[in-house]
This record gives C-alpha cells, sequence and structure tokens, in this order.
C-alpha cells in the first residue's frame, strides 16, 4: 500500500521504517529539516536497537523515502499521523497542537477513500471531533484510530510483531483498509480488536496507567519494607507467582519515567476532570506522588550517609536514561537524582552507553564521562540509577579497587546483595534490609 506517516519523532520514524519493512510503499514527513536530513541518510536521530537496520534497508529499497513538504503525501491513500502530544505548559493535559496542525496539514491531500489513522496518545474524544473535521471538509476521507503499544528498545519489534492490534472505526471499509496495512501481522496470529474511537483512545491509557500503577503499588510495598525490615524483592517474588497479579512490573526501585508513562498519566486524570469523572482515576495523583517519592529517597540515602551533606563528595551516577536500550533522557529518575546531587553540591560524574548527549543539552553543569571506570575512580558513593547490563554485570572486587569508599546504593534492585557485601561493601537497596 502507499502509506504516509506524519510526524517522524521516536514514534513515526519506526512506524514509516516498519511499514517499508513489510512492503508498503512509505513517505515520512516532519517538519524538523535537520530530522527529515538525517532520516533521508539512514541515520536515526535518536537511539533504537533494530531501527539503523530496518531503516538502512528500507531505504536502499526505494520503498521509504523522506520530506518536510506535506505535499508528498498526495499519493498515499493511508495516512498515520504520529506526532507527539506533550503535557501542556502549566497542566497536566495533553497539548493536542501538533496533532491538530498534522491534520490541518493533510487535508488539502486527501482524497475519497483515503484513511487517516490516529497512532498519538490523545485524551478520549479526540478522535471524533478529528472524523468530524474530516467530515465537514467533504475531501471523502475517513478516520480510524490505531493507538501504539512500543516499548522503548523494543519498538521495531513490537510494530514488526504486535501483541494486539486495535481497530477504532466507524465503518467496515476502515476496517479491511487497516487489515491490509497490516496483512503480516494478522496471518502470524495477532489478535485483533474492532471497536469505536472512544475505546481504542481509552486502550491506550488504560494500560499505561495499569502499568503504572503496578509500579507504583511494589514501591509503596518498598516504603513500608523498609520501616519493618522486610525485603521487597522476596516479596514480589512470592505475590507475583499469583497469576492474577504476575511478576512483571513488579520491581521496587527508583521508579518510572520517560515520555509517555508520566505525562500520559496525568493528561488521563486531567481529562477525566473535563469530564467530571476526576474520582474514578483520582489514585493516579498517588500513584504520580509515590513514584516521585523514590526519587527523594535515593538523594535521602546519599544525604544520610555523610551526615545530612553532599558538598565536595564525588558520587558516581551510573545511568542517565529512563531505562536501558534507550537514549531517552525525558522525566529520567536517573538524570533527577544526579542534576539535584549536584545542586547539594556534590561533585556529580555520571555516565551512561547511551543518553551523555540528551543529558549533556538539558543540563551542561553535569560532569559526564564515556567509561563506567571514570566515573566510579575515586567515588565516595556509588549510584545505579538505570540498569544497563554492564552496570548490572559489574564486578564488585574490580570496581572496589577503583572507588574511594566502597558505599553502592542499587536504586533499581539489581545487585547480588550478598556478593557485594562479602567484598567488603555498604550496599543500599530500596525496600531491602
Amino acid at each position: 500500500m502507499k502509506v504516509s506517516v506524519i510526524g517522524c519523532g521516536y514514534l513515526g520514524a519506526v512506524h514509516a521504517s516498519a511499514m517499508a519493512d513489510l512492503g508498503h510503499e512509505v513517505v515520512g514527513v516532519d517538519v524538523d529539516q535537520r530530522k527529515i536530513d538525517a532520516l533521508s541518510a539512514a541515520l536515526p536521530p535518536f537511539f533504537e536497537p533494530g531501527l539503523p537496520e530496518i531503516l538502512a534497508s528500507a531505504s536502499e529499497s526505494g520503498k521509504l523515502r523522506f520530506s518536510i513538504d506535506i505535499s508528498a503525501v498526495a499519493d498515499a491513500t493511508v495516512h498515520f499521523i504520529a506526532v507527539g502530544t506533550p503535557q501542556t505548559q502549566g497542566s497536566a493535559a495533553a497539548d493536542m497542537t501538533y496533532v491538530e496542525a498534522a491534520l490541518d496539514g493533510l487535508l488539502p491531500h486527501l482524497k475519497p477513500g483515503d484513511l487517516v489513522v490516529g497512532k498519538s496518545t490523545v485524551p478520549v474524544g479526540t478522535a471524533q471531533k478529528l472524523a468530524d473535521v474530516i467530515e465537514a471538509s467533504g475531501t471523502g476521507a475517513s478516520l480510524a484510530w490505531n493507538p501504539e503499544f512500543l516499548r522503548e528498545g523494543f519498538a521495531v519489534q513490537d510494530t514488526l510483531t504486535p501483541d494486539r492490534l486495535v481497530y477504532g472505526v466507524e465503518n467496515d471499509s476502515a476496517t479491511e483498509i487497516l487489515d491490509e496495512v497490516y496483512a503480516d501481522a494478522l496471518s502470524k496470529g495477532t489478535p485483533r480488536i474492532v471497536t469505536d474511537f472512544a475505546t481504542a483512545e481509552l486502550v491506550k491509557v488504560a494500560a499505561n496507567a495499569f502499568l503504572a500503577t503496578k509500579i507504583s503499588f511494589i514501591n509503596a510495598m518498598a516504603e513500608i519494607s523498609e520501616v519493618v525490615g522486610a525485603d521487597v524483592t522476596q516479596l514480589a517474588d512470592a505475590i507475583g507467582h499469583d497469576v492474577r497479579i504476575g511478576r512483571k512490573f513488579l520491581n521496587a526501585g527508583i521508579g518510572f519515567g520517560g515520555g509517555c508513562l508520566p505525562k500520559d498519566i496525568r493528561a488521563f486524570a486531567a481529562r477525566a476532570e473535563e469530564l467530571g469523572r476526576g474520582e474514578s482515576v483520582a489514585f493516579l495523583k498517588q500513584v504520580d506522588a509515590i513514584n516521585l517519592r523514590r526519587r527523594q529517597r535515593v538523594i535521602d540515602l546519599a544525604l544520610n550517609e555523610f551526615g545530612g551533606s553532599v558538598v565536595g563528595k564525588r558520587i558516581a551516577v551510573l545511568g542517565l536514561t529512563f531505562k536501558p536500550a534507550s537514549d531517552d533522557v525525558r522525566d529520567s529518575p536517573a538524570l533527577d537524582v544526579a542534576v539535584q546531587l549536584h545542586g547539594l553540591g556534590a561533585e556529580v560524574v555520571a555516565t551512561d552507553p547511551q543518553g551523555i548527549e540528551n543529558a549533556r543539552l538539558r543540563h551542561p553543569q553535569l560532569t559526564y564521562v564515556d567509561a563506567a571506570s571514570e566515573a566510579l575512580t575515586g567515588a565516595d558513593l556509588v549510584l545505579l540509577v538505570t540498569e544497563w547490563d554492564e552496570y548490572k554485570n559489574l564486578s564488585a572486587q574490580t570496581t572496589g579497587e577503583l572507588v574511594q569508599n566502597r558505599t553502592i546504593i542499587d536504586g533499581r534492585n539489581v545487585l547480588d546483595a550478598g556478593i557485594w557485601r562479602s567484598n567488603d561493601w555498604k550496599y543500599i537497596g530500596l525496600g531491602r534490609p
């Protein structure tokens, strides 16, 4: 099929590349010339495993091209809107400016039978408003809502082999077109849910709200565990065996971050307030509060190690991104902790396999080094705050030979406390005795 993707950020670049990899003819459009130039040269403007390979192969095949000119979509019949919906400044609500601008740009180029497909995470009710705009335009096009469920670090896999497909549609024609777009996944048995606009919109925000709640729940249990001397990791193992609960996303630590989960739960709560049902998701404010408390807990633990002041203390911060296999530092707990400790007078030396440049753009005041060994050398305290494999697999003995003081705060509870303590380390976990 001939497909356009409006917005070539994280979601759009991955989706466009994956659609071309599946054999569709794809044009990606974005207003950022530097981004378009990079993608046109098969150079992803962000780190995502697997993306360089499919971007290069799709570009070489001629199936994928990029443009800054919206008129490049004219030949396409399926138009994906994949622009960002950031948190509005001064409000928890989602900013719909980019979604509205994308549709405004598309309208002059739509033809009878075209399908506009929303991928962006939006407040419930948005799709119907956009559908009304398309109908009023007299173009003969229609709208579908097809939420994305990408995990950073696994986005290519999640697009090529999704665990489910959700269509929010108003007619059978839209379903047939989407079935053709996703023919490969459907042929492999991917579950497909065909529903209305509102349900399709809610699926995405409800999923994110549930995951955020699960993470904050176990972090709340970590807070209790610290008071009574229990081990939250063993607690999670025990309750995780219950099939009604499950072990995934039940890891206590410094909390969640990134460009999606925090802003999506805030926007969901804000939209519920607008609908007069704020009490239905009022718990999300506590979910958010618990999550933010975990960052402060790490800072408090660091302060406690030095009698209440970290002034002049060299602190090695291992990790800057909000999760491994990503270079995303948006709302990153790891970067937030590093910045706050620097503000308290510590000599923060931070490192990360992929996130240094993005972190430096946001917070140039920190000291960044490429190698973990350099960050660790002479450290008075070590913080492990992003669970990259190279940090999880650090040798307690070798690391101990580099630092000034053998104290480590494991902000992700990924190290073997017994091994580190047996190597004369003071090991501090979150919610662990």
